[in-house]
């Protein structure tokens, strides 16, 4: 009998523009993170453990903010941390690199706490909605590996996606007839403006329309265990071809590693589209946004009013 799928949270960075842990920063009517709206939705979509990958130095305030409400929700609790030397044998830190080594490396780390169960990964700092946390529960339930890797991505449309102020990064999904994966673009300037929504690539200078519906990713992804073993395979070889050139910044990206499995036709990753609105704090002017859409979701009965749990 497959083992029940389980949640990976990848809460170990310090988001860079908005500043501070934003992690645990209160935004709901009664002081909830927006992680905990996550866990709150997970539960209901039938996820009973999760996963949290942090760095030591957030260990405590974390655990008393988040790990204690995850408990009381009813989850079985497990830690992971994801810490610079956590490196393949032969390789160390580079003096004076602080930056962790990516999102692709959040997930080794977290190898011995995922065990052989299907995970679903998301980030701990991005609202996604509960139809999407169903959505990715219910696939990887009734999938399991064959000839492919089965994998999935919860996409979101665009519109639903963009924050009113600034310039927001999107990976911009292309699919094929039974909405698999073809490719995901990254586009790293889309704003809203008064005729819809356009992207950037020369810093403002010239730019080009993306339509509304287009299904971009916003990190919900859903793996089977051999996500794991494709990515501890990749990582030797990222460090080679990147620590020469790049030794302060280079990241191994989690998509790096679906890209790879997809070229060499290893894995399947079919596409589930989220109706919801994804909300995040990517300035801290998108806060006072959230804050009343979380209200207003309470009001309307989508979470309890009082406290989630």
């Amino acid at each position: 009998m497959q083992t029940k799928p389980i949640l990976v949270v990848m809460a170990a960075g310090m988001g860079s523009r908005y500043g501070g842990l934003k992690q645990i920063d209160p935004v709901g009517p009664s002081g909830e993170a927006i992680l905990d709206y996550s866990l709150y939705d997970a539960r209901r979509a039938g996820f009973k453990t999760v996963v949290f990958i942090i760095k030591h130095e957030i260990e405590q305030a974390f655990k008393e903010a988040v790990g204690a409400r995850a408990v009381r929700a009813g989850f079985e609790v497990r830690y992971a941390y994801q810490q610079l030397e956590k490196l393949p044998e032969g390789f160390t830190v580079p003096e004076g690199r602080v930056k962790p080594w990516g999102t692709a490396h959040a997930i080794l780390v977290a190898e011995e706490a995922i065990g052989d169960a299907p995970f679903a990964v998301i980030n701990a700092d991005d609202y996604y909605g509960p139809q999407g946390f169903k959505l990715i529960y219910d696939y990887l339930s009734t999938h399991a590996d064959g000839d492919r890797y089965a994998w999935a991505m919860v996409g979101f449309l665009l519109g639903n996606t963009v924050s009113a102020n600034g310039s927001v990064s999107r990976g911009v999904c292309v699919t094929d007839e039974s909405r698999n994966l073809v490719s995901v673009t990254e586009r790293t300037c889309i704003e809203p403006y008064a005729d819809g929504i356009h992207y950037s690539e020369d810093g403002g200078k010239s730019w080009a329309d993306l339509p509304a519906d287009c299904v971009v990713s916003m990190n919900l992804w859903g793996f089977t265990p051999a996500y794991v073993q494709e990515a501890k395979a990749g990582f030797a070889a990222f460090l080679q071809a990147n620590l020469p050139v790049n030794p302060m910044k280079c990241e191994y990206y989690l998509p790096t590693v679906v890209t790879s499995a997809l070229e060499a036709g290893k894995a399947d990753v079919h596409v589930l589209t989220s109706a919801d609105k994804w909300h995040g704090i990517t300035y801290r002017e998108d806060k006072p946004e959230l804050v009343e859409a979380l209200k207003k979701m309470s009001e309307d009965g989508l979470y309890p009013v009082d406290r989630l749990f």
